[in-house]
């Protein structure tokens, strides 16, 4: 059986002197689209910051496979592009920190992860000129550019209008099964989230762990954990 993908194990977890999850260990199996939710406030993005290495652990450890230059690219919430760059040079960016390619090589590939992710020939535009399901499907080749097996996206599909967001739902698809890509996402959109995802895990701020992992959608079906069953059915919270 291969090594995981990402291993965590004990993980802790805070923001200032708030403890956010304690104790927390899953692991990500290569190959395979892995989501992280949770209601608002219950470190979602925290921990993403944490398995990309933006923030250190109070305790416990991550583990991610690879090595040499980053084994994984990483999609920020927004898109994260710089604004004074055209999509093209945004796109090169960890070409430019991470390669000695000559420029023409470097040209080629950013149009190749360009039209990999439906933007051919857009490469000449600022981020302006794009609608927000393309500067996410920017974002995602610049997080591709390097040829990473893993990649991280934070809310990948929120904030679109529902046939964009199905649009990113597809393309994330199409990378995991045509390039075998692992996918880790962040997201809070349940259309989304039953759609792609092979295995999950709810966060809960009240007891700072895990409050279920696995399948999206047994889950969902699944009365024996209230308050899962209540996020995963966009439901009032039990008192």
């Amino acid at each position: 059986m291969s090594e995981p993908a990402i291993t965590v194990c004990d993980l802790t977890m805070s923001a200032g002197d708030a403890v956010l999850l304690a104790g927390i260990s899953f692991t990500v199996e290569r190959g395979e689209i892995f989501a992280i939710l949770g209601d608002s406030g219950c470190g979602k993005t925290t921990l993403l910051r944490h398995l990309i290495g933006l923030e250190a652990p109070v305790g416990g450890t991550i583990e991610i496979a690879g090595a040499g230059r980053p084994p994984f690219g990483v999609m920020f919430q927004h898109g994260a592009l710089l604004g004074s760059l055209t999509v093209g040079d945004n796109v090169a960016l960890p070409l430019a920190r991470w390669t000695d390619l000559p420029a023409a090589a470097v040209a080629a590939i950013v149009r190749a992860k360009l039209r990999l992710v439906g933007l051919d020939g857009a490469d000449d535009k600022l981020p302006a000129e794009l609608s927000g399901g393309m500067r996410k499907r920017a974002a995602i080749a610049r997080a591709l550019v390097l040829e990473p097996e893993l990649i991280f996206l934070d809310e990948p599909s929120a904030g679109l209008d529902p046939s964009s967001a199905v649009g990113i739902d597809e393309l994330i698809l199409t990378l995991n099964r045509t390039l075998g890509t692992t996918i880790v996402l962040v997201t809070h959109e349940l259309p989304s989230l039953f759609r792609i995802a092979r295995r999950c895990i709810a966060l809960d701020p009240e007891t700072r762990s895990i409050a279920a992992a696995g399948d999206p959608r047994r889950l969902r079906d699944d009365r024996s954990r209230p308050r899962v069953h209540e996020l995963l059915n966009r439901l009032p919270r039990s008192p």
